[in-house]
Parts: C-alpha cells; structure tokens; sequence
C-alpha cells in the first residue's frame, strides 16, 4: 500500500503522503494505523521507522520518517527548534477578505464530558503563529496555503476557525463536519548538518479536485 506513497528516502530518512483517514498512532478502538503498515516501509532494514511528528487522521500528506533512533532525536530536535518548513493546504468555508496575513493566537486544551477535548485560543496558552496566503476562490469558498511557524495540536485548524472566522471545510470539531476534511500536509523540508535537506511535495488529494479546486 504504502511502497507508491513514498516521496523521499534515503539512509536515514522517509516521507510518506499519508492517505486521509488514517490514524499515525493505534486509536483505543484497535482500529488500523500507521503503526501497522511500518513493515511495509522497511527497506531492507531490519529495524523499523518510527514517525517523527504527527497529522490528524482526516490529514493528508507529507509525513517524515527517520529510519534509526539518532536520526529520530535530530529530527525531533529540528521540529522543536521550528527550522522545519511546513506547508499545508485547506479549503475554507468561506473567503477571507484579504489575500495573506499571519495569525498569531495562543491555543489551550480544554474539555467537557459532553464534548470531549478541543483546542482553543487563550492568551494564557502557548505561542501559536501561522502565515496564510489564499492559492484560489471558488464559488464563495476559498483554498489556503498555510505556513505554521510553530507546531502546535490542530493549530491550523484552529487558526481558520478562530483567527479568520472560517472553519476548514469537513472539520467535524471546529466547523459544520461533512464526509472529508479538506486539509493536506503538501510540502516538508528538514535541513540536515552535512546533508541535504530533506524535501517532499504530496499531490493535492482528489477530494479537492473533485470540488474544483486546484485543477489548473
């Protein structure tokens, strides 16, 4: 399944374009996840690869991999140090009045019996900035691409709902639902000392062709 989703490998390293709908951790309902597949992503070594951050399961696209247990803590270190470049695309239900800006809005986990957990913006949360510029309008809705300069837990979720007043189109948490999430990891690059970068582009997904967008 996966051999035709790789987008990068080397000795230490591998981006995958993770299909929507796929957990990267196993959910508590035992259903299937990444960590089910890594040994089809082997490569002829013994060990398997372990993720090194993480997208939501409704999330699409570039996700990385390190091959072996230093590579992993470097790699983890490059995402915590914010030197990774990450860029995503998502259809908003809506349109913003301007073409770019930058969203700085802190987020906080809360949560309710009835409603589960969610994040939210909070003064008193972490520092959370996203850069965003709009990529195409159609018929009233709007594709974004979105820079996140920090990696916080459905930051750009939470930064189209709550910082431009518009939802992601399909998010069942901060948006009106619908049968898929129109939000894709498209493009990771990871600087190495001594190497090069790591870099990696998805294709955009058929649910935004099949909506119109980003036929051209």
């Amino acid at each position: 399944m996966f051999k035709d989703r790789v987008l990068f490998i080397d000795g230490e390293a591998i981006v995958i374009d993770k299909p929507a709908g796929l957990p990267v951790d196993r959910p508590r309902d035992r259903s299937e996840s990444l960590e089910d597949m890594l040994g089809q992503l082997t490569f002829g070594f013994q060990r398997l690869p372990l993720p090194v951050h993480r997208l939501d399961r409704d999330t699409s696209g570039c996700l990385l991999l390190a091959r072996n247990p230093k590579a992993h803590k470097r790699f983890g270190q490059a995402f915590e140090a914010g030197t990774v470049t990450k860029r995503y695309l998502a259809i908003l239900d809506g349109e913003p009045a301007d073409d770019s800006g930058e969203i700085d809005l802190p987020l906080i986990k809360v949560s309710t019996e009835e409603t589960g957990w969610r994040m939210t913006g909070d003064p008193g949360g972490k520092s959370a900035r996203t850069r965003w510029e709009v990529v195409e309008r159609i018929g009233g809705k709007a594709m974004l691409a979105f820079f996140p300069e920090t990696g916080r837990t459905h930051q750009i979720r939470v930064h189209a709902a709550e910082g431009l007043g518009l939802p992601i189109l399909g998010d069942p948490v901060y948006g009106k639902g619908g049968p898929a999430v129109m939000l894709h990891a498209a493009a990771l690059i990871v600087p190495r000392e001594g190497k090069p970068d790591i870099e990696a582009e998805a294709p955009l997904p058929a649910r935004f062709g099949n909506i119109g967008f980003g036929r051209d």
